[in-house]
């Protein structure tokens, strides 16, 4: 399957998700997932946007739900479509944090841990994460279109968002 087999413009995700990236004194807060898509994968905080929610608000409720604290000065960073070859279609807001209120603790979900920014484990995270992280450590705004067999990134497309968005 390649990005160009896809019609972008007719493309509706199955679900809508987000992750929150709290960035501060050169290190990253990142977690161990523990359950459900990217089990046993290095990735952020995040999860569903539930029906009404707002992407920004589903960023930081997941964050306080899953880590036990409240990420401050959040801000948009871009937005990713995943389309995998089974069938399921995810979009994926992408937020950082400056800073955040109270100290990280292991959930059901998630073992977080603090890494210094030119040490992020990307031998142990998703692919595309290579991908857009750049973009997101800079803090410039960018879309990206990726698609996946399970774990393989078959193709993708990275660029900066427009003016505005997301």
């Amino acid at each position: 399957m390649r990005i160009e087999d896809i019609d972008w413009a007719r493309w509706e995700p199955e679900q809508e998700a987000t992750l929150l990236f709290v960035i501060r004194d050169g290190q990253i807060l990142l977690i161990h997932k523990k359950r459900g898509l990217g089990a046993g994968k290095v990735n952020g905080p995040g999860g569903h946007v539930e029906h009404g929610e707002t992407p920004a608000a589903c960023a930081v409720r997941e964050v306080e739900e899953e880590l036990g604290i409240t990420p401050l000065g959040v801000e948009p960073c871009g937005e990713l479509r995943f389309q995998f070859t089974d069938g399921l279609s995810l979009l994926v807001h992408v937020f950082r944090a400056g800073d955040c209120r109270g100290e990280p603790r292991e959930s059901d979900e998630a073992i977080p841990f603090w890494v210094p920014v030119d040490e992020i484990p990307f031998d142990r995270m998703w692919a595309d994460d290579r991908i857009w992280f750049p973009w997101m450590l800079r803090g410039e705004r960018f879309a990206g279109r990726f698609t996946f067999d399970g774990d393989a990134l078959l193709n993708f497309e990275l660029h900066r968002a427009p003016s505005g968005l997301p």
